[in-house]
């Protein structure tokens, strides 16, 4: 077995915690602690999120979409391989080693995607955006920390609130979608979505390309 390699560290900002940036061989890893955040071998869930959002503003003309996390690009080049080329990306990160790690040690992983003339990384909390915004957004994407129930920051609970969720709904033009990826099921969440004036569709996709493995949670909630 080869061994795991630690290639970085960064604070997480607005808290005590740390991300890790690991290597074994070809496959990549970030945790927090010893909880991995993402790996660089499960991609299926993310992809989704960008293959079921696009496909509910397929009919939008010149669509803006904001995508809330960097993770390992795997939503942004699944975004860019089904997007217009008209289209404008704007991913939102909260924490700038990522965007360092993905320009160097993942640029492999990325693929050239952060040069894409369609795309725009704004180095920051995707909720300042979010609040920023007046039907500007077609469509919001939240990969945002580990869905709903958190991991890393205690202020990423307050886009699922219903406070956060009210600022999105504002953010989107209207039949915007806010997409919400999560590691599971959240009752309490769809509900919320739902008293949000969100019309909600629910979608489990693979976290894995296999047939075989878990299962990841995604929300549609059309404006």
């Amino acid at each position: 077995m080869i061994p795991w390699e630690h290639l970085a560290t960064s604070e997480i900002p607005g808290t005590a915690g740390e991300m890790k940036l690991m290597r074994r061989g070809a496959e990549y890893s970030i945790m927090l602690g010893r909880i991995e955040l993402m790996n660089s071998r499960l991609s299926g869930s993310e992809e989704a999120l960008a293959n079921l959002s696009c496909a509910a503003i397929a009919d939008h003309k010149a669509p803006v979409i904001l995508v809330g996390g960097l993770g390992m690009g795997f939503t942004l080049r699944a975004l860019l391989a089904v997007a217009p080329a008209d289209a404008r990306i704007v991913v939102a990160e909260l924490v700038p080693a990522v965007v360092d790690w993905a320009r160097g040690p993942m640029a492999h992983i990325f693929a050239g995607s952060l040069e894409d003339p369609r795309v725009e990384i704004a180095v920051c909390d995707v909720r300042s955006v979010i609040t920023e915004a007046k039907s500007r957004f077609d469509a919001i994407l939240l990969d945002v920390d580990n869905g709903p129930e958190g991991l890393t920051s205690e202020a990423n609970d307050a886009l699922y609130a219903a406070k956060g969720l009210g600022e999105a709904r504002r953010a989107l033009k209207p039949r915007g979608v806010l997409a919400v990826w999560s590691q599971g099921p959240d009752e309490r969440f769809a509900a919320r979505l739902r008293r949000g004036g969100f019309a909600v569709e629910e979608a489990r996709v693979k976290a894995h390309r296999g047939k075989r493995g878990a299962r990841h949670l995604i929300w549609l909630g059309r404006r």
